[in-house]
């Protein structure tokens, strides 16, 4: 079966930090593209980092660039999200995806949210 449990969400005050997780099992975690999206309330899922599966890249959009720092530990199939100076705009259900593509398809797999909230 095929999971990617996301953990480590909470409460915490603008300009304090969270550390995310999602640990991945059922799939090659190696050969996946992971990331984060999240969705705020009243708006569509938006990307918040990701990281590729051979090099590592990671891209970050401007919201999060320098704030935020994916990475990932293939031996324990995890990705974290270390998010810094959180602010009140990040407020977001997050929820981890791992995408493995192929010549002309791909195939994600998603994770159930985990509610972080930034109180200003």
């Amino acid at each position: 079966e095929v999971q990617l449990q996301a953990s480590g969400g909470g409460l915490v005050q603008a300009g304090g930090s969270l550390r995310l997780s999602c640990v991945a099992s059922g799939f090659d975690f190696d050969d996946v593209a992971v990331g984060w999206l999240r969705q705020a309330p009243g708006n569509g899922r938006e990307g918040a980092a990701c990281i590729g599966s051979e090099d590592g890249t990671t891209l970050y959009p401007d919201s999060v660039k320098g704030r935020f720092t994916i990475s990932r530990d293939n031996a324990k199939n995890t990705v974290y999200l270390q998010m810094n100076s959180l602010k009140y705009e990040d407020t977001a259900v997050y929820f981890c995806n791992a995408v493995r593509f192929s010549p002309g398809s791909y195939q994600d797999y998603w994770g159930q949210g985990t509610l972080v909230t930034v109180s200003s």
